[in-house]
């Protein structure tokens, strides 16, 4: 990492980026700045014996969506690692290393038994747990081939289904953590349906990531005013009735859980009478759970939850996936927009332009379970020309180079979010923040029996407008804070009984900001 790297990583909360002698700015001087540095290391290879790849696979990941198990093998590679994964004929799930262990072979030309997958090239039968359960050998010879099979081992890593995706653990067996149950089964309200969904994307994890902590680009990107001569593909809030996260929000990012996530508390003016305060929370190494993203802020809502649930998973250093659950349900879509046809593999309902292929085209040839080819070359996709009259996440974040060059950036204040995760994920690597190392990680699981509490939270205030722009500016940022400094009170509480002492909290911070404030 450069020097500069670390100094913007240092100065998050100021002025994160600002550098020590100011830049001589030079009109048309391409040629001074024409030399591309290499991308961090330290932060973005993901594959065996590397920092990050290492402290990843500490944790639990999903690795497919269950529709990928068919009657044959499923190839993937995860972080960097060729691997199959299938159901046998019992329903046990399994993830084994993609090259038979024998001679090479690919297993996913292996044919799925009752229990286990036959290899095609000498007909080995491995268990989900990689063991040998059968060495085919001459007649005769039965007790040779016996003491053979017991003898060599597949690569596995232990592996289950929850809620349509296939999770996995790919790290050593003796250190293996609980699976995170974020509020015991990541839904709090009835009704709630986790939907799941995979869409990949052409480029590094961690800049994929990084949009997910840059809650400052959805005033942009995903703006009416960025549309290119009316060409609307529903990319932008306002085709879904949400103008409100058009509006630049004043954020603040706040380490919480003793270094091991991040709390990214938004204030948008809905209207004169309203305040829109969303809390975004980034868990390491590379979970975000998202409060819901098409308020309109029509009607007065305090700690509304999951809209979204997503990893950031690597395939390698090259291409990553989004991959999680889309909430459904009375509770968070209260205007009933959501549209759970849309959800599933390489298509999600949030905004169109999340995928290489978009809906017309997507749907327009296949079913939403179809398993079909995703284009590499994103300026050779058809829709290549509409993606840039309009375009959405994929491509402002597949367009920033495979892996994007860190030293190359130049930071605003707006920017603190995606910077300060990145220095916790630095520190959960170099053991600067012990609290944050894996296997402390998983001891803090334990504690609290793999259920911890989240901020994910969208709240909108009966708070009016400032009377003056330094009154504004002062109440939102007292009530972004005071939101997150709630929410941190109730980590004693559980369940229903959280949610309401939330709630009464957040009503006394409104009447609060009503006294503190000129309005």
């Amino acid at each position: 990492m450069t020097g500069k790297q670390e100094q913007a990583e240092k100065k998050v909360g100021a002025s994160a980026g600002t550098s020590e002698k100011p830049k001589k700015l030079v009109p048309y001087g391409g040629y001074y700045t024409n030399k591309t540095p290499g991308h961090d290391p330290e932060l973005t290879e993901v594959g065996p014996g590397t920092p990050m790849g290492e402290y990843m696979r500490g944790f639990w990941h999903p690795v497919c969506m269950s529709i990928e198990l068919t009657d044959t093998p499923r190839f993937l590679t995860i972080l960097g690692e060729e691997l199959v994964a299938f159901r046998d004929g019992s329903g046990s799930v399994g993830v084994l290393h993609a090259h038979c262990v024998h001679r090479g072979a690919s297993l996913e030309y292996g044919q799925i038994q009752e229990h286990g997958i036959k290899c095609c090239y000498h007909g080995m039968v491995f268990d989900v747990d990689g063991t040998c359960l059968n060495a085919p050998f001459p007649k005769g010879e039965e007790a040779e081939a016996e003491k053979y099979a017991c003898s060599i081992q597949q690569g596995a890593y232990k592996a289950f289904e929850r809620n349509g995706l296939v999770f996995a653990y790919m790290g050593a067996p003796d250190k293996e953590p609980p699976f995170p149950e974020w509020e015991s089964d990541f839904t709090v309200a009835p009704g709630d349906e986790l939907v799941p969904y995979s869409n990949f994307q052409h480029c590094n994890w961690l800049q994929v990531q990084d949009n997910a902590a840059d809650n400052f680009h959805t005033a942009e990107l995903h703006a009416a005013k960025n549309v290119v001569g009316g060409h609307f593909q529903g990319t932008t809030f306002d085709e879904v009735g949400s103008p409100t996260m058009e509006v630049h929000p004043d954020m603040q990012f706040v380490p919480i859980h003793g270094g091991r996530g991040l709390a990214c508390s938004g204030a948008r003016r809905v209207n004169n009478d309203r305040l829109f305060i969303r809390v975004q929370h980034q868990v390491l190494p590379n979970l975000s759970l998202h409060a819901y993203t098409s308020e309109d802020g029509s009607n007065k809502k305090l700690f509304s939850r999951f809209h979204i649930i997503r990893w950031t998973v690597p395939v390698d250093d090259f291409n990553s996936k989004m991959i999680g659950w889309r909430v459904m349900g009375p509770g968070i879509d209260t205007r009933g927009i959501g549209q759970k046809e849309l959800v599933g593999y390489e298509s999600i309902d949030f905004l169109d332009g999340q995928v290489a292929l978009r809906r017309a085209e997507r749907f327009g040839k296949h079913s939403i379970n179809d398993i079909v080819d995703i284009p590499t070359d994103h300026r050779a996709r058809p829709n290549y020309k509409m993606a840039q009259y309009a375009p959405g996440d994929y491509e402002a974040i597949i367009s920033q180079r495979p892996i994007a060059i860190h030293a190359l950036e130049n930071p605003t204040k707006f920017d603190a979010g995606p910077y300060l995760f990145r220095k916790m994920l630095r520190d959960a690597v170099r053991g600067s923040n012990p609290a944050a190392s894996a296997e402390a990680f998983s001891e803090w699981l334990k504690e609290l029996n793999g259920a911890p509490n989240s901020y994910c939270s969208g709240n909108v205030f009966d708070l009016p407008i400032g009377a003056t722009t330094e009154e504004e500016v002062a109440q939102r940022r007292f009530v972004a804070k005071g939101v997150i400094a709630i929410i941190t009170e109730a980590e004693q509480h559980k369940g229903k009984e959280r949610i309401e002492f939330v709630k009464q909290k957040m009503e006394e911070l409104e009447q609060t900001a009503k006294a503190q404030f000129k309005h």
